[in-house]
């Protein structure tokens, strides 16, 4: 692998090229798994709106006869539920995605069943390991939170009387604001393999965090630069699918409906694109990052170890042996 490949055009490509080489499996475990979070973003929206927008939806749909009233519960159940199943289908998603990306760098067959058993094994692993990320970040919001009140409070005692509009009070909590955010783009580059790593070294919690940090030595500007090209594109686009909904005087109209399914269509499909090269964008990283280290020449040689030569010259030497790589 030339080096001058490890950068970010190199892994596009070589996501680009996996993926087409594997195009009908990438495909199934898309629709399986990635297509349900792209039409979510858009579904969402309807399902969390007043009840009389949704009455005007199901009646122009003609889903129900007589639409039920809907009240909005005293408990958030929907966010909890919608959140449950992004979560449940985002860990699906990068468990089957990551493990066929990394058999298919490699050039080896890859079977859907193994994608699905990649699911089984990988997923508490996955959960356990997300669960530790997000208790950090909440920790470090906590303190840098803390701290400012803590500020606050101490000024207040001493007798200062500190108005929530003043100048200096304001750029003090924009400037401890900008530090946490800082901090935590800077957490999430180097825990951005901590998926990968999950999956394919079965390796979970602080370790893959502390591996992740170690393989991204020298690639955290190509792994920084993947982070804001695939968050601002899927930023983008979930923006435009959040505002695909009409008015709800418009539901009733039928160039609405058809134009609300085409562009549904459309923005569902390419986000699940989107989706899937992140995922596998992020495998092939993986393996790049391995390169650096010299770490994937070693498991090239052991991947192609069982397809040698013997050369038995000597009965009473011992043979020869030429590898085919």
């Amino acid at each position: 692998m030339a080096t001058n490949n490890l950068n970010l055009c190199g892994v596009l490509s070589e996501t680009k090229r996996i993926v087409n080489a594997h195009s009908r499996h990438f495909l199934a475990l898309s629709v399986l798994f990635l297509l349900p979070l792209s039409f979510s973003l858009i579904v969402y929206p309807f399902l969390s709106h007043s009840s009389t927008t949704l009455s005007h939806f199901h009646d122009s749909l003609s889903f129900y006869t007589t639409p039920p009233p809907i009240h909005a519960p005293d408990l958030p159940l929907l966010p909890i539920l919608y959140g449950l199943f992004v979560f449940l289908f985002s860990l699906c998603a990068a468990a089957s995605i990551t493990h066929s990306t990394f058999h298919g760098f490699y050039g080896r067959p890859v079977k859907f069943t193994s994608s699905i058993k990649s699911v089984i094994f990988s997923f508490f692993p996955l959960a356990g390991t997300l669960i530790i990320t997000q208790l950090i970040e909440a920790l470090l919001v906590f303190v840098f939170g803390g701290f400012t009140a803590l500020v606050y409070n101490g000024f207040a005692l001493l007798g200062f009387r500190i108005e929530y509009g003043n100048t200096y009070f304001t750029t003090f909590v924009i400037l401890i604001a900008a530090l946490t955010i800082c901090l935590l783009i800077y957490l999430h580059v180097e825990w951005y393999l901590s998926t990968v790593i999950v999956v394919v070294e079965s390796n979970w919690g602080l370790s893959a965090l502390r591996r992740s940090s170690y393989l991204l030595k020298g690639m955290k500007g190509v792994a920084f630069s993947m982070i804001i090209l695939f968050g601002v594109l899927i930023g983008v686009l979930g923006n435009l699918c959040a505002n695909l909904m009409p008015d709800s005087s418009e539901f009733n109209q039928g160039w609405v409906n058809s134009a609300f399914v085409f562009q549904t269509v459309v923005y569902t499909g390419f986000m699940t694109i989107l989706m899937l090269y992140n995922v596998a964008a992020n495998a092939v990283l993986y393996m790049y990052c391995k390169a650096l280290r010299g770490e994937l020449a070693f498991e090239i040689a052991e991947e192609f170890a069982s397809e040698y030569i013997r050369l038995p010259f000597d009965d009473g030497k011992v043979p020869h042996v030429v590898y085919v790589v």
